[in-house]
């Protein structure tokens, strides 16, 4: 990829495989791929803003993939700002796409994503997972009746026996087919509600700088006086549906996400 300078492209360092058809899930997950790979391509070359993205085929066939999963690597990067174009003259990476070391607040991607983009090597401890009725908040957020049932997950993430994150995340009771007994919780649950032919697509998020509930602090033996940044989010499929209403608490000191401010 040239930047102001010019000069070769160099190819990418993990090219992104493209399959055979395949479903609409499969293909958004290569576009991902390929998304996450400009965006690391771009820091290790030294990119600044204004400099001149390469063509759709060009990043084709630097990613060894499909033309239209290119093109939708780069609409996502453009969806979240990190590339303008200019008409008749191509794509330039913009001023937020030259910070990309830290995370747009307006990408919508799982935990488990974001952690290994981050390149943590991260344990799921699942805390509890109970079937009950929703409190108002729960209520609120996912438009469901007082007397519809719900499943509560409460997880932590950690590094290294370094807490990162620790989540509330609630669900109609509807969206999950089986007992609750035979679900594996600590996987992704985007990739979960996903299987069962719910796909999040996008979500409204509320982030404020908390301290940990005292309560939650002593039970689990994390440091109630850190500073964390609660993201509070109802996640939704393409239809619509509220599928998912999460309290993910994120240690202050280790996530940090980009605003992009337009004139």
């Amino acid at each position: 990829m040239a930047g102001r300078s010019g000069g070769s492209q160099p190819a990418l360092a993990s090219p992104v495989r493209e399959a055979g058809a395949g479903l609409n899930q499969a293909k958004e997950s290569r576009s991902k791929q390929v998304r996450d790979l400009l965006l690391r391509h771009f820091v290790a070359e030294g990119l600044t803003p204004g400099d001149r993205l390469p063509s759709e085929e060009e990043i084709a066939v630097l990613g060894q993939v499909g033309r239209s999963t290119a093109r939708e690597a780069l609409k996502l990067l453009e969806q979240e700002g990190l590339v303008t174009v200019r008409p008749g003259r191509g794509r330039y990476l913009s001023s937020l796409g030259a910070l990309s070391v830290e995370r747009p607040v307006t990408r919508f991607e799982s935990q488990s994503e974001m952690l290994r983009q981050l390149g943590y090597d991260f344990e799921t401890v699942t805390l509890s997972v109970v079937e009950g009725k929703p409190t108002p908040k729960e209520r609120e957020a996912l438009r469901i009746g007082a007397s519809e049932s719900i499943i509560r997950i409460e997880r932590l993430r950690t590094t290294r026996g370094k807490p990162l994150i620790y989540a509330v995340c609630t669900m109609p009771r509807w969206c999950i087919a089986r007992s609750i007994r035979d679900v594996d919780w600590s996987q992704s649950l985007t990739d979960l509600l996903a299987a069962e032919g719910l796909t999040p697509v996008s979500s409204s998020a509320r982030l404020r700088a908390v301290q940990l509930p005292a309560r939650v602090a002593e039970k689990y033996s994390l440091n109630a006086t850190d500073a964390w940044l609660l993201i509070s989010e109802t996640v939704v499929t393409e239809t619509g549906a509220r599928i998912l209403y999460a309290e993910d608490h994120h240690r202050g000191d280790v996530f940090a996400f980009n605003v992009l401010r337009r004139p």
